[in-house]
């Protein structure tokens, strides 16, 4: 299976980093093919321009490394997001990356009969989102209403038509115990090298 992470943290030393390692390690376990998209190493520009609005209506994109992802995920069979959670939400290089690269006409269209979505990623089973953030999980859902996976999982993947759809959230990173720390990491590896 060809999995594509798209990864965004700036900070080597990050819980997110070490997330990263683990799921490439158990993806590579169960011989998965991975590409890594990492938009910060990248220097992925999350500024949708004029040129950039443009070539969405027209469903033809025209900055090379957006062009590049595009033809990156149409090989994808599952895709995985990881990136921490700021102020309830996405960093602006994941949402940059949502609005620029996961365009009509290459990752979905509009339903011929006008209402609705439906996904042009013919290869793709599944998206999987992994977040990290200092909240605790009760507090995000309750107060917060789960807002990435109201945005990423339902507003974005479902309303494009995709289906297996997960989202995996470790919470209260900054203050759990480093063994804690230490036994998310090997469960995530464990699930990953199990993933078909």
């Amino acid at each position: 299976m060809k999995v594509i992470i798209v990864f965004n943290h700036p900070y080597e030393g990050s819980f997110g980093n070490a997330i990263l390692n683990s799921v490439t390690k158990g993806l590579k376990d169960a011989n998965h093919e991975i590409d890594l998209m990492h938009l910060d190493n990248d220097g992925f520009n999350p500024v949708m321009s004029k040129a950039d609005l443009k070539a969405f209506v027209d469903h033809k994109p025209v900055d090379s490394q957006v062009i590049d992802y595009n033809e990156r995920l149409e090989k994808a069979d599952h895709l995985i997001f990881i990136f921490p959670i700021w102020w309830d939400l996405m960093p602006a290089m994941t949402k940059g990356f949502v609005d620029r690269v996961l365009s009509p006409g290459v990752v979905y269209d509009h339903h011929p009969r006008g209402f609705g979505l439906v996904p042009l990623l013919k290869n793709l089973k599944g998206v999987t989102v992994i977040t990290t953030m200092n909240k605790p999980k009760i507090m995000y859902s309750l107060l917060i209403g789960n807002l990435i996976k109201r945005a990423m999982i339902k507003s974005v993947f479902k309303t494009m038509g995709y289906k297996n759809l997960k989202w995996i959230s470790y919470n209260m990173v900054k203050s759990v115990s480093q063994e804690k720390r230490v036994k998310w990491l090997t469960d995530i590896e464990k699930r990953f090298s199990k993933f078909n």
